[in-house]
């Protein structure tokens, strides 16, 4: 990948109040989840985002990515994100062959579209990662089950009285929701034939299946994920801002708002009476 590809990636987070959105929410689901202690990875890392806020500040980090460009920037990326610890070591390396020992990370995290763009390698991708978890450890995994969906109310709304609306607090405004349902968006572009989609459900029962306990399934912004319009007016309004997230989080909980989601955030645990290895 060239240095421009990889700016790229970089500020696909940033910019606008959709970014923000999408970042924070993930953010927030990372922190629910950071390893205490240990080593820490972000397999498939890209520029390394996400590092700052995968396990606690006492953990250890490391950054594994295919794509040296990539890697160049985690150095700038951690410093960006108002960190002064140490760097996050970094290894290059295929994700699907990760040349570390299994069985002892305190947490593995696959996010973005690592998995969705492994392709038919993505269930292998999926297994490396699984077989890297120490006991007692934990995996969060990150899917694209569909294009997306978004609020019929809100998106009935102008911009300013969905900010109004939203500094009420949630509980207030989930009624209206579930009234007018949810409406799930076309696709923007065509998907590539080489992408993978999990359907949740089905994802979420698969790794039960293979002895993991779940702890946390959410759907990323399933009111306003798909609205940059209104979501630009919450954000200019800290109060509604707050609320908005936390609206996004008990929608995002629900079942039937992983079905038609663009994004689903899993967080698992491999289960042990044991002490975690360090």
């Amino acid at each position: 990948m060239d240095p421009y590809r990889a700016r790229r990636e970089w500020l696909r987070y940033e910019g606008t109040g959709q970014r923000d959105l999408f970042r924070e929410l993930r953010e927030r689901f990372l922190g629910r989840h950071a390893a205490n202690d240990g080593w820490v990875l972000d397999l498939g890392s890209g520029p390394g985002r996400f590092l700052p806020f995968i396990g606690t500040s006492s953990a250890r980090r490391l950054a594994l990515d295919i794509s040296r460009e990539m890697l160049n920037l985690v150095p700038g990326v951690w410093r960006s994100a108002g960190r002064s610890d140490d760097l996050p070591d970094r290894i290059l390396a295929d994700g699907l062959h990760p040349p570390l020992a299994p069985g002892r990370w305190a947490e593995v995290a696959l996010l973005g579209n690592t998995l969705g763009f492994s392709g038919r390698d993505a269930v292998q991708l999926l297994s490396a990662a699984e077989e890297l978890v120490a006991l007692g450890g934990f995996l969060l995994v990150e899917i694209a089950p569909a294009p997306g969906e978004r609020s019929r109310y809100l998106t009935r709304l102008p911009p300013a009285s969905v900010a109004r609306l939203l500094r009420a607090p949630a509980r207030a405004v989930l009624a209206r929701l579930d009234r007018e349902g949810f409406r799930p968006e076309p696709p923007r572009h065509a998907t590539p034939p080489t992408f993978r989609r999990f359907p949740a459900g089905e994802f979420a029962d698969g790794l039960t299946q293979r002895g993991w306990e779940l702890i946390e399934t959410v759907a990323v912004a399933p009111a306003l994920g798909t609205d940059p319009e209104r979501v630009a007016a919450v954000r200019s309004d800290p109060k509604a801002w707050s609320r908005l997230l936390e609206l996004e989080e008990e929608l995002g909980h629900r079942p039937a708002r992983w079905v038609d989601a663009a994004a689903v955030l899993v967080a698992a645990r491999r289960p042990s009476s044991k002490r975690m290895i360090k």
